[in-house]
C-alpha cells in the first residue's frame, strides 16, 4: 500500500506538467506576443523559458482568462505568482475593501495593473488614493493589455500585481 502511495506522489508533478501543456480551448483569444520583437535566440531564452511556478496569462474570453493552461471564469487578482478569484464584477465594485489584501502582502508590489474590462476607464479618485497609499503605482488599462503587461513585468522578475475584470465587462451603467 505504501509503495502505491509513493508512486502516486512521484507521478503527480509529471501529471501537472502534462495538464499545463494542454492547449487552450479555441474560443479563447490569444494575447498578443512579444515574439516578433525578439530574435529566435531571445524567444527561447526569454519567452519560452518561463519557470513552471510562474503565472502566465495565455488568453482571455468575455467571461474569464486562461492562466498557465487553466481556464478561470470571473475576475482575478494576481499578486506575484499567487492567483485568487476576486469578487468585483464591474469597475464600480472595486473598492479599498476589495483590495484589502495589499494591507498585509509583503513585499508590496511596485505596480498594480487594473484591467477595467473591454475599455480603459477612469478610476475613482478615492480608490486611486488608497492604492497610492499602499506604496503601489496604478496603471488602469483594458483587461487584455493588463494581462499582457502583467506577463511582461512578471517575466522580468518585477514585483507586480494585477486586478482584472473579464474582457466582456463594458462601461459601468
Amino acid at each position: 500500500m505504501m509503495f502505491v502511495r509513493q508512486r502516486a506522489v512521484a507521478t503527480l508533478p509529471t501529471l501537472m506538467r502534462a495538464l499545463r501543456k494542454e492547449p487552450p480551448k479555441p474560443t479563447t483569444q490569444p494575447l498578443p506576443s512579444l515574439r516578433r520583437a525578439f530574435s529566435l535566440y531571445d524567444q527561447i531564452n526569454l519567452i519560452d523559458n518561463v519557470p513552471e511556478d510562474q503565472l502566465r496569462f495565455q488568453g482571455y474570453t468575455d467571461t474569464g482568462f486562461t492562466v498557465s493552461g487553466v481556464q478561470y471564469e470571473g475576475s482575478l487578482l494576481c499578486v506575484g505568482n499567487v492567483l485568487l478569484s476576486w469578487g468585483p464584477k464591474k469597475l464600480s465594485e472595486i473598492t479599498a475593501d476589495s483590495l484589502s489584501i495589499f494591507r498585509i502582502v509583503r513585499p508590496i508590489p511596485e505596480i498594480l495593473i487594473l484591467g477595467c474590462g473591454r475599455h480603459i476607464e477612469q478610476v475613482d479618485p478615492e480608490l486611486r488614493r488608497y492604492i497610492q497609499s499602499t506604496g503601489m503605482k496604478l496603471e488602469a488599462v483594458d483587461s487584455r493589455n493588463a494581462a499582457s503587461t502583467y506577463n511582461i513585468l512578471n517575466e522580468e522578475g518585477r514585483i507586480v500585481a494585477a486586478a482584472l475584470l473579464p474582457y466582456g465587462v463594458s462601461r459601468d451603467a
